[in-house]
């Protein structure tokens, strides 16, 4: 019989107490069971932390992993980054020869495609913090007053452009390969998520939105 141990996590005290993101978590995991899990199968545990993804030091996903590691059963998780936001933690944990990951929302990812998902996102993450950053260093340094401030449309615009276009060739990586392959643009946009992965703005890919990166890139959509 195929056995899991589920394992969810939310950043804040707050998200814990309220359910805010551990009902989807809860639901995609539930999907995955009731769709893509071998019958019959049982889940020996289940585990939450309410902690930061950048903090590795969480007890119940220790606690997880060693119930895994002395029964065989295999680690259930949402989404990638509910492990860690860390490429390196992940990494380490797939190396793990007692541990057997799944991950809920990419159902059918090996290890390789979780790793790459895994480094993307980190570097998604990274780019978008020093983006910020050096933006608003560059506006102190002209005297501008921060957090009050409206450019003209036409500038705005053009912004929203160029980053529209700076973020396309940085899932290029991704999405090209997985669209020539033959992947559809629903599945494209699941394994965008899956890899923790926001859209610009911070939301859930839809396959519409795959077809824009695609089509910023030049790809045939």
């Amino acid at each position: 019989m195929r056995q899991f141990v589920t394992y969810r996590r939310v950043s804040t005290e707050e998200q814990g107490r309220s359910g805010l993101g551990l009902e989807a978590q809860s639901r995609d995991i539930d999907l995955y069971l009731s769709n893509y899990a071998e019958t019959p199968f049982e889940v020996l545990g289940e585990f939450l932390d309410v902690t930061s993804g950048r903090d590795n030091d969480r007890p119940e996903l220790g606690k997880a992993l060693d119930l895994c590691r002395r029964t065989g059963a295999e680690l259930l998780v949402a989404k990638l980054d509910r492990l860690s936001r860390r490429v390196s933690f992940i990494a380490a944990l797939m190396d793990d020869p007692k541990v057997k990951l799944r991950v809920a929302s990419m159902p059918n990812a090996d290890k390789f495609q979780l790793h790459i998902y895994a480094a993307l996102a980190e570097q998604e993450r990274d780019f978008i913090s020093l983006r910020t950053k050096a933006a608003l260093a560059e506006a102190k340094a002209r005297g501008q007053k921060l957090g009050g401030l409206r450019d003209a449309t036409g500038k705005r615009n053009e912004a929203i452009q160029r980053d529209a276009r700076s973020f396309a060739e940085r899932v290029r990586p991704m999405v090209q390969p997985m669209r020539a392959s033959g992947a559809t643009l629903a599945q494209i946009a699941e394994a965008l998520g899956g890899a923790g992965i926001a859209t610009p703005r911070g939301g859930v890919w839809t396959a519409t939105q795959v077809k824009r990166v695609l089509d910023r890139l030049g790809t045939v959509a």
